[in-house]
């Protein structure tokens, strides 16, 4: 959960998480609905779609019980290397290096490493030091905490403490005065944006949302039927009956890790509800319901200004400061 995601928003979801799945077994039990539901909000959902793939594959296939290597540990869904040496060296007291951000800046720094962390050289290069620096098995487990920490909390990517850090006497960036320099800025790339349509049918105070697939951006949840383009959006609303067309809304942006996504609403109001549009395999949910359902963020913001009687301006908001609000607004 705290990948990407700040502390203060994990405290509102990891209690209630764990409480409902309280250990392995219960969570491979469990639907991924029922899952995605309990991550509703939180977003990067392909997290939670791993989690359960995980724990289904420990349970059908481990016994219940994790691998004891980090060689072994990486093979499982959504465990990268960092994770696996962590719990490896945690739970298992295996000598291994973990290496995540943090800690590459520690050694970046302690070090004097120049060059971007994206290239596979600066990178091995850390690596080695890494494991340079390991201590005996039985001191694996404090000694990769504190290095965790002092990147986090004293190591800091700005303004670090280094009057307080307990390794700065043999720090080459401190002694060659290239703190604030290292570890080496990467170059942005801009996130290209890419545009979407939505229809938002209501009819009453129900919506008709759609399984997305289970693959892809928010896979698994229940979501607005989007469209490609605008004519395949109208062609969808006209199986509804006849009437006036959608209503387009604002433009909203929404960024993900690498992309920005630019969604257009189209808002269709109808007398009654239809049992499906299109070949969709949706159907009517409740506007009081989607508070609690696994929906993507932005929809459920759309979905609450509508209901609380928002979201109809038809201007588009505009570049500039559309792109300023992605950069403002945590990644989903």
């Amino acid at each position: 959960m705290l990948q990407q995601t700040r502390v203060a928003t994990v405290m509102d979801y990891y209690p209630r998480f764990v409480r409902r799945f309280p250990d392995l077994r219960s969570l491979a039990g469990a639907s991924l609905q029922e899952v995605l539901q309990l991550w509703a909000g939180l977003g990067y959902y392909a997290r939670a779609r791993l989690a359960h793939a995980c724990a289904q594959l420990l349970d059908g296939q481990h016994g219940g019980r994790f691998p004891r290597t980090a060689q072994a540990l990486e093979q499982l869904p959504g465990i990268g290397a960092s994770t696996a040496a962590a719990i490896a060296a945690f739970c298992f007291d295996e000598r291994v290096a973990i290496f995540d951000a943090n800690v590459q800046r520690v050694l970046a720094r302690q070090y004097a490493v120049s060059g971007d962390l994206k290239r596979s050289q600066v990178r091995n290069m850390l690596r080695l030091h890494a494991r340079d620096l390991l201590p005996p098995a039985d001191q694996i487990a404090p000694y990769t905490q504190a290095i965790m920490d002092l990147g986090a909390q004293i190591c800091t990517r700005t303004r670090p403490r280094c009057t307080q850090c307990p390794v700065s006497g043999p720090c080459l960036a401190r002694k060659q005065g290239r703190v604030a320099q290292l570890p080496t800025p990467s170059r942005r790339a801009l996130r290209p944006v890419r545009r979407t349509h939505m229809l938002v049918a209501l009819a009453g105070q129900a919506v008709f949302l759609a399984p997305r697939a289970t693959s892809g951006i928010w896979g698994g949840l229940l979501s607005l039927p989007q469209f490609s383009t605008r004519k395949e959006l109208f062609r969808a609303a006209e199986v509804l009956g006849t009437g006036p067309p959608p209503q387009a809304l604002a433009t909203r942006m929404h960024g993900f890790t690498h992309f920005t996504l630019a969604i257009t609403p189209y808002l269709l109001r109808l007398p009654r509800p239809r049992q499906r549009i299109g070949a969709s395999p949706g159907h009517w949910v409740e506007l009081k319901q989607v508070r609690t359902a696994a929906v993507p963020a932005p929809v459920r913001t759309l979905l609450r200004e509508l209901g609380d009687g928002q979201g109809t301006r038809r201007r588009p908001i505009g570049v500039s400061r559309a792109r300023k609000r992605a950069a403002a607004t945590s990644l989903r």
